[in-house]
């Protein structure tokens, strides 16, 4: 039924906000299915795709506060399902969607921000194993970033007190999952770096669901992870649970147990080590020794009468001396032969004329170069006056002289040179001779033909 009369006229404006009421009361809440197309993320925030399907399109509109809460990055292409109300928006005419909340249509929208994150990361080379940091053998005190609560703490506890109790422990506690749990990790991570007390860290906690291990899945704990100077166990969940944490730490454990059993080997282990190394050195020892033995016998058994030696070594000394004595007098009479040929042809080729020459050359040219400079300077003093003078000429602040002004738009600056550049309400900006003013347009005429 026609609510309005024959002669109701409404404005643009009007009937578009009534048809905003209307779409906005029947469609409050509405699931729509499509693929994503023209997907865009201005600077204010915003998100703006289009959902497709064979036979239609429907504009849609994220605001800030919604995009700040997604897990994952829509890309065009993708099927979504998306909730959210029917709106208009005024200015174009066009009703649109106002998204509320998205998720990827047949995977999960965790499970594809995991996906997502683990290719981005990896691509920046968070994951390489050649920036992975190496354990220490024998760290004096271990940090460990979880919840004081958890079953994680404990478990590492117990480990360490049967394989190696006087290992000193810093605990830093953090929520381990809920909203915020990722920064507090990630900046308990940061604080053990700038105190520099502890030699090797442990971050995690006990198992469970994909959303309970979230918080070891963001970005910042990830970025912490690897900017930490202190070499990072991961620990995060049970044996078939992967994280983001576990891929940028330098080192995975499958649970926190076993990350305690990874920091350091038990004291039976290491008394053992003990044993069997000095067991070896005794070996070793034993063995050189032999061998030491036999070679001095050896040694001793080559061994002639040194007189004998030294008279053998003085006669080689004596030979090599009149070998010498025969090569120096050789060498010098080369030498000097060598110098009296020089010396003839040097009192033939005397350089001092070649220098007198050169020196006179080099004065004429340098007179030749003064007197080119200055023809050149005057050359170009006249140029720049003759251009000046034309500048002058042509200088629109000449024409303003005459009360002429120069209008330009306020709100891009540009030079209004027709009025149909303008329209009604338009600020401009006026230019005179001397001092600016601003105007805004209240009617305009265009130019008869």
């Amino acid at each position: 039924m026609n609510i309005f009369s024959e002669k109701t006229i409404l404005t643009v404006s009007r009937l578009t906000a009534l048809l905003r009421g209307v779409l906005e009361e029947n469609f409050e809440q509405v699931w729509v299915e499509g693929e994503v197309s023209n997907l865009s993320f201005p600077s204010s925030g915003h998100m703006y795709l289009t959902l497709k399907d064979s036979g239609a399109q429907l504009r849609c509109v994220m605001f800030k506060s919604a995009v700040k809460n997604l897990k994952f990055r829509p890309n065009d292409g993708m099927g979504l399902i998306v909730r959210g109300r029917i709106s208009v928006y005024d200015q174009r005419g066009e009703y649109q969607l106002i998204v509320e909340y998205i998720e990827p249509k047949g995977v999960g929208a965790l499970q594809l921000a995991f996906m997502q994150l683990k290719e981005r990361l990896a691509g920046e080379g968070l994951f390489d194993e050649a920036r992975k940091r190496p354990m220490p053998r024998f760290p004096h005190r271990l940090g460990v970033v979880t919840s004081p609560t958890g079953a994680a703490i404990h478990d590492i506890l117990n480990v360490l007190k049967r394989r190696f109790a006087s290992l000193e422990i810093l605990l830093y506690p953090v929520r381990v999952q809920g909203e915020g749990a990722g920064l507090e990790i990630a900046r308990a991570i940061e604080d053990m770096n700038r105190l520099g007390v502890v030699d090797v860290m442990i971050v995690g906690r006990g198992g469970g669901s994909l959303e309970d291990l979230w918080a070891f899945n963001e970005e910042r704990v990830a970025r912490a992870v690897h900017r930490s100077r202190i070499p990072i166990i991961s620990a995060v969940g049970h044996e078939t649970d992967w994280t983001i944490c576990d891929f940028a730490a330098d080192l995975r454990a499958p649970t926190p147990s076993a990350a305690a059993e990874l920091v350091i080997a038990s004291t039976d282990e290491l008394r053992g080590q003990v044993e069997a190394l000095g067991h070896r050195l005794r070996l070793t020892m034993e063995t050189r020794l032999r061998s030491l033995e036999s070679r001095l016998e050896s040694l001793r058994r080559a061994l002639h009468d040194p007189s004998t030696m030294l008279g053998h070594l003085s006669q080689r000394v004596d030979d090599l001396s009149a070998r010498l004595e025969r090569g120096l007098e050789h060498a010098v009479k080369r030498r000097s032969e060598q110098f009296d040929r020089l010396k003839q042809s040097l009192s033939f080729n005397n350089p001092m004329q070649a220098v007198a020459d050169t020196r006179q050359h080099l004065r004429l040219l340098l007179s030749q170069a003064e007197h080119s400079l200055v023809a050149r300077l005057d050359s170009l003093k006249q140029r720049f006056t003759g251009n000046a003078a034309r500048l002058e000429v042509l200088s629109p602040l000449s024409t303003l002289s005459r009360g002429y002004a120069i209008a330009t738009r306020m709100a891009d600056g540009g030079v209004v040179t027709d009025s149909t550049q303008l329209s009604v309400g338009d600020r401009l900006g006026l230019r005179f001779h001397r001092g600016e003013a601003e105007c805004r347009v209240e009617r305009i005429e265009e130019a008869k033909a």
